[in-house]
């Protein structure tokens, strides 16, 4: 048993064994990660997923789960989608911007050549 239990065995109110699975993933020191996570997925099916996976992909697995499972809680109808989804408009609407700057650019060195060939006639 460890002497300091995961936060993920505390929150399930358990004690925590040396091979938990959840230990290396949920410190004790970051209480609402678990929690989150437990919320939308449960402990279980948690456990099984990791436990799917190889150990050195658990780690980028837990933090997948808990971005997705933050975004779910704050915005239950779209979760991380619309998070996706604001993060296109925001491209979108700064390509635009760009192609209308570039646009502008060579407005102006068109402009800027033109006078130049005049100043030489």
């Amino acid at each position: 048993m460890n002497p300091k239990r995961c936060a993920a065995c505390k929150y399930l109110r358990r004690r925590c064994p040396k091979d938990c699975i959840f230990s290396p993933y949920f410190p004790p020191s970051d209480p609402d990660k678990f929690a989150c996570i437990h919320r939308i997925y449960g402990a279980g099916n948690v456990s099984k997923m990791l436990q799917q996976l190889p150990v050195q992909s658990r780690a980028e697995a837990v933090e997948s789960l808990s971005f997705e499972a933050k975004c779910r809680v704050n915005d239950p109808v779209y979760g991380c989608v619309g998070v996706i989804s604001l993060l296109q408009t925001q491209i979108q609407n700064t390509q635009t911007l760009l192609a209308k700057t570039q646009a502008e650019i060579a407005v102006a060195q068109n402009k800027q050549s033109q006078s130049q060939i005049s100043e030489f006639m």
